[in-house]
């Protein structure tokens, strides 16, 4: 068995992954304290081709030294904007036609592995903080919550990785149409 090279792989371009329909599925991250875990979610949102990564609060936003070295200049590729407060970014985001979830253990949230995202619709996912999660103040505001089941003791996961198993569910059950057709304008 022999690894892939870059070639081998077909990597789009940066102008190739920007021109593509990108998955209608946007992450949301509320105040998430470390730039590392900014970074893991520009990487992620890049390998699904997510839509974009919405920053809000005390989340860093690039241009930042260690959001790239996570990123590996994914936070280039990945587009992005920022809110001061998540509450704005949900309010924005509703106005724009998406569905807000948090990604929380709520009463009456979906498990993941329940939930089957509706065609045409789109989502947006509320990532929460690393010691709080999702504030509760954008929990009452969402459409709904999805969780992740877990067995262990600690009953949480590092958000980066949350990222990855949310977003890796979304990417699965994805239209064929999103598997890097560029957008029509």
């Amino acid at each position: 068995m022999q690894k892939l090279t870059q070639q081998q792989m077909g990597r789009l371009t940066v102008d190739e992954f920007k021109a593509m329909a990108k998955l209608p599925v946007v992450a949301v991250l509320d105040n998430v304290r470390s730039a590392g875990n900014v970074g893991a979610f520009f990487r992620t949102s890049d390998a699904f081709g997510m839509a974009e990564v919405v920053l809000c609060g005390i989340t860093a936003r690039p241009p930042q030294k260690e959001i790239h070295k996570t990123a590996l200049g994914a936070e280039l590729t990945v587009a992005w904007r920022g809110f001061a407060t998540t509450l704005e970014a949900v309010e924005a985001l509703r106005a724009e036609g998406y569905r807000v979830l948090a990604v929380e253990q709520c009463e009456g949230s979906t498990m993941l592995g329940d939930f089957v995202p509706e065609v045409g619709q789109r989502y947006a996912l509320v990532f929460g903080n690393e010691v709080d999660g999702v504030d509760q103040s954008v929990v009452d505001v969402c459409d709904g919550a999805i969780e992740i089941p877990q067995v262990g003791t600690k009953h949480s996961l590092n958000v980066a990785v949350t990222g990855g198993v949310v977003l890796w569910h979304f990417f699965t059950r994805r239209p064929s149409t999103v598997d890097r057709q560029p957008t029509e304008v």
